[in-house]
């Protein structure tokens, strides 16, 4: 089978391109040059290391990215001069003019009178005063060259020096033959221009094109003369073959230091995966202490590989990791397994609802496919299973994973047509946070079928369906949660008509859902085992789009005003004897002002007979870029609104929140986004005091967020956001990656809670604000990055609330790159990614 390395990649053995780069182009390029005034100087050589990207050519991550792809590796900080001191800028670097190209020999290059020529035997040349042998961008030079034109031997002493596109070599003698292509060097020093290696070798051997051994040979992206880190082996052998190098006796060095000493590797020469070492990653968290783990990958086929990770954990023990990845024509995954079989470290079940219950056997399972079952079916899984609800407390070291609360899994087989999609399959869920009890998982869907369709029967008309059919299952259930199956069926018509400046869709749509509840149901609450619900939902919507030239800030805009009128109206039905399996009130948005629910999920369908009434304006640079825009709206309530849930008052007032959100992004270095919500009603709040007493709130404000991003100087970026909804949070974000200098950048995020407010679910139902803390801080992280030409390193630690137990946790990673060898630990990215906006 063919490999496909672009979907399933080959890993970054440690010290991948050492010996290609080292031996492969600077032996391939002294054993095919042929000193002669008439011949060739042979073809280009290459190499395995690819070009560096240059940090100028990377575009900037937008302002309001979520998340910004890594930054690649850049030698900005190199020096452009650092060449070996015969380069010649002025030759071109074009290699498709060899094949044509006349060799040129010129003379004189060290102030003597001219080349020499003697022919002491036939077809034998010697030439001595300085040769300077040139074809296209091939050029070689000399103090003294013999060449046997019958035996194609050549012999090339004193200060040797070869220099073509890719590459630099000087070397103090070349000796061989070009038929057969052998060679030998002595006393090698080499650079390559495109991928910035350079080292040296005391002595280089080609035995043939495929085969060539270096002797005492190193490697460094670092500036010539100027290593910060090399790689030297005793001996490197190289099998193009085969695409296999070997490495003996090799040790890694910083500042001449050697800290790593490998007696024997290999690693591959081209694309083909090889198996080896990877780099070890290391830290130190409280639950578990410092970890070291060295993973080793196996290159079993083209299609398919592995790698195992023996890990071990100072506070708790030895650990192995394993991850096989496959790729069929029509089917690709991924399976990963932790597994501890005695786990030393303690059970510190601070809130008394963990699960472990002193085991000591922990494992982790993660299993995800993707299958194209053929004639348009296809599998997906995803599978995620925990040994206990402490395990990523205890062993979350990416900084990341050990603040998961909700393992979701889920496996569906899913077929779609022109104007149809169906799918089939369950979702299981697992609750890992050790602060709150498993019965706060949500309820299994096992299993779960959908079906959608919308079919256009003309122009402005479409017909569609939207259907779900679910059996709701829980094993760990609290008091008045019980199992059943659901179905929910929602046909529609839809018309869409509009032109440039107006438009007006009307839409019809019937739902129904109908309930069998498990033989336990709570029969004093739900009098009825297989409850019902029907409706019609009517819903109008249209605006107008008006716009006009505009002057502001010195810069010509086209200023839009887009006022929208939405209409819905849906009858009452109680629904006060249906249960709730996954239905939730959502968060009250600009959005919500055009939805036919306020609830998600299919257990409530909210009654309504609403105006909304909503007003944008835009303001669009010459390019069509939205540089300013605002809206303002609120819903009107014609009739109450009189359908509940457990938490959820009905709606007695007139007018919902206004509704409010302004972004403004006038330029490139920085944005703000910010929305408001005033409550001009007087409304229960959907928690019950610690008494459990009803409250009530209004005319003031509900919800306000104001974010701002800033950047500094290129590549720093400031962000400072503050959220707040009543009764339930108020915190203060606050974030930099601020450039100290051209090599130094310090990074800090602190998340800060004026107040937080933690809703808890009693025993029988009621929902209570608790209030959990106020004035504390729930994450802290500060760290350094320095990026040097050829060193970068990365040290960070952070301080975090850890679970609903409130117990917080302290992790310190380190992560350090040889560029164009990779990265030991490159973990602290990934959080740093996701935690500061803008950061890359």
């Amino acid at each position: 089978m063919t490999p496909r390395n672009s979907i399933l990649p080959r890993r970054r053995l440690l010290a991948t391109a050492v010996a290609l780069v080292v031996s492969g182009t600077a032996l391939q390029a002294q054993a095919q040059s042929q000193p002669t005034t008439t011949g060739s100087l042979g073809t280009a050589p290459t190499t395995a290391v690819t070009s560096p990207h240059d940090a100028s050519a990377v575009e900037t991550c937008k302002l309001g990215s979520f998340v910004c792809a890594p930054r690649p590796v850049s030698y900005a900080q190199c020096s452009p001069n650092a060449m070996l001191d015969f380069y010649d800028p002025t030759i071109t670097k074009d290699t498709t003019l060899r094949d044509t190209a006349i060799t040129d020999t010129v003379s004189n290059i060290n102030g003597t009178q001219g080349v020499k020529v003697e022919s002491p035997e036939p077809n034998v040349y010697h030439m001595t005063g300085g040769v300077r042998l040139q074809r296209a961008d091939q050029v070689l030079q000399a103090e003294d060259v013999t060449y046997n034109a019958d035996s194609t031997a050549y012999d090339a002493r004193g200060n040797v020096r070869y220099q073509e596109a890719g590459m630099l070599l000087r070397a103090d003698r070349l000796t061989g033959t070009t038929t057969p292509n052998q060679g030998d060097a002595d006393k090698v020093t080499y650079q390559l221009l495109q991928s910035r290696g350079n080292g040296v070798s005391d002595h280089a051997t080609v035995m043939d094109p495929q085969h060539a051994r270096m002797r005492l040979a190193s490697y460094s992206t670092c500036d010539v003369g100027k290593h910060q880190w090399e790689f030297r082996a005793k001996t490197v052998d190289l099998n193009k073959d085969t695409g296999v190098g070997v490495a003996r006796n090799g040790t890694m060095r910083f500042k001449g230091v050697p800290f790593m000493w490998l007696p024997y590797f290999t690693f591959p020469l081209d694309d083909r995966r090889k198996s080896g070492f990877l780099y070890p990653t290391f830290g130190s968290s409280s639950h578990s202490g410092t970890y070291l783990s060295i993973p080793y990958y196996f290159n079993l086929a083209p299609n398919y590989d592995a790698t195992v990770a023996p890990r071990y954990y100072t506070d708790r023990g030895p650990m192995v990791s394993a991850e096989f990845r496959y790729l069929q024509p029509r089917s690709n995954g991924t399976f990963y397994v932790e597994y501890m079989n005695n786990d030393k470290g303690p059970d510190d079940d601070f809130s008394g609802f963990g699960d472990r219950d002193g085991s000591k056997q922990r494992y982790l399972v993660q299993i995800a496919n993707s299958t194209n079952l053929g004639d348009g079916f296809g599998l997906s899984a995803n599978i995620n299973r925990a040994s206990d609800n402490e395990y990523f407390r205890d062993f979350g070291n990416d900084l990341y994973t050990s603040s998961v609360g909700i393992l979701t899994s889920s496996v569906y087989v899913s077929k779609g047509g022109k104007y149809w999609s169906a799918s089939l399959g369950v979702d299981d869920y697992q609750n890992v946070d050790p602060g709150l009890p498993n019965y706060v998982e949500p309820y299994r869907r096992w299993p779960r079928g959908t079906f959608n369709a919308e079919v256009p029967l003309n122009s402005w008309l479409d017909a569609g369906i939207d259907s779900e059919a679910v059996a709701f299952r829980k094993t760990d259930r609290a008091p008045g949660q019980f199992n059943g199956n659901r179905l929910d069926l929602a046909p529609y018509l839809a018309g869409d008509f509009g032109g440039p400046a107006w438009f007006v869709r009307p839409r019809l749509e019937y739902r129904y859902t109908g309930y069998q509840l498990d033989n336990r149901y709570n029969k004093s609450v739900y009098s009825d085992r297989t409850p019902s619900r029907s409706l019609p939902i009517a819903s109008l919507d249209s605006g107008l789009v008006f716009d006009r030239p505009t002057h502001l800030f010195g810069e010509d805009y086209t200023q839009t005003l887009e006022p929208r009128l939405y209409y819905l109206y849906v009858p009452y039905r109680d629904q006060s004897k249906i249960p709730t399996y996954d239905s939730n009130e959502m968060s009250f948005d600009f959005w919500q002002l055009f939805t036919t629910n306020r609830f998600a999920g299919a257990d409530r369908q909210m009654d309504a007979n609403n105006v909304s009434l909503a007003l944008t304006s835009r303001l669009l640079d010459d390019n069509g870029v939205e540089r300013v825009s605002g809206s303002i709206g609120q819903i009107r309530y014609l009739n109450d609104q009189r359908v509940t849930m457990p938490g959820v008052a009905p709606t007695d007032f007139n007018g919902s929140n206004y509704v409010a959100q302004l972004a403004i992004q006038l330029n490139d270095k920085w944005r703000l986004n910010s929305s408001y919500q005033w409550n001009p009603n007087s409304k229960q709040s959907p928690y019950l005091n610690t008494d459990g007493q009803v409250f009530f709130q209004g005319h003031d404000t509900d919800l306000a967020t104001v974010s701002l991003q800033r950047r500094i100087k290129g590549d720093g970026i400031f962000n400072f956001s503050y959220r707040y909804r009543r009764n339930v949070m108020e915190q203060f974000d606050t974030s930099v990656v601020y450039p100290v200098s051209e090599r130094w950048r310090a990074l800090a995020r602190w998340v800060f809670a004026r107040r937080d407010i933690l809703p808890y679910t009693a025993d029988n139902g009621a929902t209570f604000s608790t209030f959990t803390f106020s004035h504390r801080t729930l994450e802290a992280a500060a760290g350094v990055e320095y990026d040097s030409c050829c060193i970068a390193f990365r040290i960070l630690g952070r301080h975090y609330v850890q679970d609903y137990t409130r117990r917080t946790n302290n992790a310190i990673m380190f992560e350090l790159e040889f560029k164009g060898l990779g990265s030991l630990n490159p973990q602290s990215g990934q959080y740093l990614r996701r935690a500061i906006l803008g950061y890359q």
